[in-house]
C-alpha cells in the first residue's frame, strides 16, 4: 500500500486517513475516505488545543498523542459522523487537507481557518 503522506502520527493512504497514537500509546485509529463528512481547519491557541499532547476536556473531539503540538498553529477536526471527532495537526496541514478533500469529495477548502474550540 503506497502512502502520500505520512509525518509517523498522520498518514494518508490509498484507504484512508490513519491517526497513530488516538488510543495512547498503542493504538491506531483509520478512517476510509468515504467515512469522512467533513473537514475543518483551525487555528489552535493555548486553552484551545496547542497545549493538548493527547486526549481532551471537551468530550466532542479527542487529540490523539502529538508531543510537537505546542509548536504547532494549524489542526482539523475531522468529521467522522461518530460522537466524538478526531483533531488532528499533521505536520503539513496544506498536503493533508488536499489529499483529504480530494478523495473524500469534501470539494476545495476556502483557505479560512477559524478557530478551535475548547479541547
Amino acid at each position: 500500500m503506497s502512502q502520500d503522506y505520512d509525518d509517523g502520527i498522520i498518514a494518508c493512504d490509498t484507504e484512508g486517513l490513519v491517526i497513530r497514537g488516538y488510543y495512547f500509546p498503542w493504538g491506531t485509529k483509520h478512517i476510509r475516505y468515504g467515512e469522512i463528512k467533513g473537514l475543518q481547519r483551525v487555528g489552535m491557541g493555548v486553552m484551545t488545543g496547542q497545549w493538548r499532547i493527547w486526549g481532551t476536556g471537551n468530550i466532542r473531539y479527542w487529540a490523539n498523542l502529538d508531543t510537537k503540538r505546542p509548536k504547532k498553529k494549524v489542526a482539523f477536526i475531522v468529521d467522522n459522523g461518530k460522537g466524538v471527532k478526531p483533531f488532528i495537526t499533521p505536520d503539513d496541514p496544506d498536503a493533508v487537507e488536499a489529499i483529504i478533500r480530494d478523495r473524500a469529495g469534501l470539494g476545495p477548502s476556502t483557505g479560512d481557518s477559524n478557530p478551535a474550540p475548547f479541547i
